[in-house]
């Protein structure tokens, strides 16, 4: 089922990446993994790890790679499902790194989900973007408000604006994401797990995609089964 598959959401920022894993987490019960959140988690938590992290995020550098991809492992272990992978990964060294985690875990990718967005949407979309301190629900001020604003519908906690969804820093994210993301794409390519998806349009059309896109990648392996 689509809840045995082991996927990776690659979009730059604003692509709806996390909106869309959220969604598939919730209906086919797939667990969602997201670099970003694992980190934060560290931060919050004030680990020597979490310490270390946050210097490298507010000078607005790439956290080195051997930390994520143990703090990676450690949430794998974790889970029995299939899961969505978001944000990661980004180098080819990251690649190689997550293939040689997937074996030794036992487990392969399925399909690699490439959400494309032109990038004056990417800014327009992130520095409307707000989220609660309190569940981590994610709003859009201009497409996806909260019904009070300032205020979380799920749970009523303070929503706020992430230090890097201002303008400045989302320009410079941005940049350094086409060129480190541009080979991976290339990466999965070769190896024919790449599929890409138009994520400019409406929520409920991308969503109708990347769901026929999973079942038909369910019936193939079932195919393969038989």
């Amino acid at each position: 089922s689509i809840g045995d598959l082991n996927i990776i959401i690659l979009g730059q920022q604003g692509s709806g990446k996390g909106a869309y894993s959220q969604y598939l987490k919730e209906n086919f019960s797939l667990a969602h993994i997201s670099t970003g959140d694992l980190l934060r988690e560290e931060i919050k938590n004030e680990s020597d790890i979490g310490k270390m992290v946050k210097d490298f995020v507010n000078s607005g550098k790439l956290v080195p790679d051997e930390i994520v991809t143990n703090l990676l492992e450690k949430k794998l272990r974790e889970i029995e499902a299939g899961f969505i992978l978001d944000g990661y990964p980004r180098t080819i060294n990251q690649a190689n790194l997550l293939e040689s985690l997937l074996s030794k875990l036992g487990r392969r990718l399925d399909v690699v989900i490439n959400l494309c967005l032109p990038d004056e949407i990417s800014i327009e979309r992130i520095t409307n973007r707000r989220i609660c301190r309190n569940c981590n629900q994610v709003y859009n001020l201009k497409n996806m408000p909260p019904k009070i604003t300032g205020i979380c519908d799920k749970c009523g906690g303070e929503l706020y604006q992430r230090e890097d969804d201002k303008e400045e820093i989302v320009k410079k994210r941005l940049e350094e994401y086409h060129k480190l993301i541009n080979p991976i794409i290339e990466y999965y390519k070769q190896k024919n797990l790449l599929k890409e998806i138009n994520s400019g349009r409406d929520f409920n059309i991308v969503i109708s995609d990347i769901e026929n896109l999973l079942k038909n990648i369910v019936i193939e392996k079932l195919g393969i089964k038989k």
